[in-house]
This record gives structure tokens, C-alpha cells and sequence, in this order.
């Protein structure tokens, strides 16, 4: 019998690969290869890992319908098995994989409902944090505000589009209506942050999401602002920090060169 750890790989092979022919080593409980049972157990796991993808993206699979999402699904599990026994985290190269699935060329803003639904998973589970309410900010001068530097929670994502991505996933949530989009429009960069229980998903502000990126890139508010600017002229920092404020998207404050605090 092979060493456990390449019999192991060889299971794991042609468990998700039906053009691989089970080996002999695989045997059953009475100790005997059988050819039926591997086949029954290996469509037993590639169907639970194509429902756990399919609950892990329900609005993708709303978009494109069962019987497609099943298919693009069963190519994913097979081309990215899972790494982790947790199933919840499977998934994170899905959107990607969407993106390059030639099937689903005819809806190019799929991949990014994807992603925004990758990033509410995320936004979900990550570490709970104690946002800084507006309150804490009211002592601030504008000379202040300028060197500081603002820690973004860590459960805020940014997920960016040149397709209003946002309104599709919203239309087609639980209780989303669809209806006729303008993709002409432009596209629609998204923020996604639980602000207490659920998980809120809005259209970043012109300017926004470079604002947030150079934010979560530890640059002063200043150097932020500057770099939103640069990206869109139409940027408004106070609106901007007025609706992330309000969003919770902020857990501590520090000045430049000073140590950091919180709320």
C-alpha cells in the first residue's frame, strides 16, 4: 500500500475528477475496493460543495438560474476545491472564476455581484469592533482633522465596478424587485459594512472608494482627500465623512507622529 499521505492525495484527485479512475487501495469498510460506492460518495461531496457555493451566492444564482449556476458551480469546485473544513469560507476565488467562465460573457456584471456578495460574507464574519460615533469627532478643529490618520473597521470592504453592480445585487436579493438598468450609467463602486446586526451594502460617492482605499492605507485624512481629488473632481470630503461616520465605518482615531486611541 502506498505511504497514507500520497494514498490520501490520490483520493482526493479523483474525488473531484470523474475522469480519474479510483485506485484498488480504496477500500470500504470491508476492507474491499468498490467502484459504485466511490462513485456514489463522490457525487455526494461534489454536490454539497455546489450547495454550499450556491448558499454562499444566492444572488448570483438568482441572476443566472439553477440549472446554470449548478453547472458554473460543479466546473468551480472541481478547478478550486475547498482549502478549509469550513465551508462558509468556501468561495473566495469564485468571483474570479466567474470572471473568466466564457458561459457567463453575456452578463458582465456578474462577477461583480459576486464579489459584492464575497465581501458581505466577509464584512459578516469578520472581528467585531466599537465604532467611533460623531460625537467624537465634534472636538475637532479642521487643523486637526487634517494630520489625522482614521483606522477604518475591520469589516469594511470595498468592491469596485465599471457596471452598477450594486443595483443588480439589490434588485435581486430576497426581497429585491427586478427591473431595467441603465448600463450606460456608469458604474457603481460599493461599500460594505455591518452596521450593527445585517450587513449594509451602499454606492460609494463619486470619489469614495479611493478615498476609503487610501484610508485603509493608513494615510492621513489630507493625503486620502488629496488622493479621491485625483481620482474625481466631484469628491466631497465632508459629505463622504458624514455618511462613513454615520456608517460606523471607523473604530479609532490617531494624530501623525502620536499614539492611537479609540473610542
Amino acid at each position: 500500500m502506498p505511504p497514507w499521505p500520497e494514498l490520501q492525495r490520490a483520493f482526493a484527485a479523483a474525488l473531484l475528477n470523474p475522469a480519474v479512475e479510483p485506485s484498488r487501495e480504496f477500500v470500504g469498510p470491508d476492507r474491499e475496493a468498490s467502484e459504485r460506492r466511490f462513485a456514489v460518495y463522490r457525487n455526494n461531496v461534489v454536490v454539497g460543495l455546489i450547495d454550499a457555493i450556491g448558499d454562499n451566492f444566492p444572488v448570483t444564482r438568482r441572476i443566472v438560474g439553477e440549472d446554470f449556476f449548478r453547472a458554473m458551480a460543479r466546473a468551480y469546485v472541481t478547478a478550486e476545491p475547498p482549502r478549509s473544513p469550513v465551508l462558509l469560507d468556501y468561495g473566495e476565488t469564485f468571483p474570479d472564476f466567474v470572471a473568466a467562465f466564457e458561459p457567463a460573457d453575456p452578463l458582465p456584471y456578474l462577477a461583480d455581484v459576486a464579489r459584492i456578495e464575497r465581501a458581505w460574507t466577509e464584512a459578516y464574519h469578520a472581528a467585531d469592533a466599537q465604532p467611533l460615533t460623531a460625537e467624537a469627532f465634534a472636538p475637532l478643529t479642521p487643523c486637526d482633522a487634517v494630520g489625522l490618520r482614521l483606522l477604518v473597521h475591520p469589516s469594511l470592504r470595498v468592491v469596485r465596478s465599471r457596471l452598477p453592480a450594486v443595483t443588480v445585487w439589490r434588485m435581486n436579493v430576497a426581497d429585491g424587485v427586478p427591473k431595467s438598468v441603465d448600463f450606460e450609467a456608469g458604474g457603481e463602486d460599493g461599500l460594505v459594512l455591518p452596521p450593527e446586526a445585517d450587513v449594509e451594502v451602499r454606492v460609494c460617492a463619486p470619489g469614495g472608494a479611493e478615498f476609503v482605499d487610501a484610508l485603509a492605507a493608513r494615510l492621513t485624512l489630507a493625503e486620502a482627500a488629496e488622493a479621491a481629488l485625483r481620482a474625481d473632481d466631484r469628491f466631497d470630503l465632508s459629505a463622504n465623512l458624514v455618511a462613513l461616520i454615520a456608517m460606523g465605518a471607523f473604530v479609532g482615531a490617531e494624530e501623525v507622529n502620536r499614539k492611537a486611541t479609540s473610542n
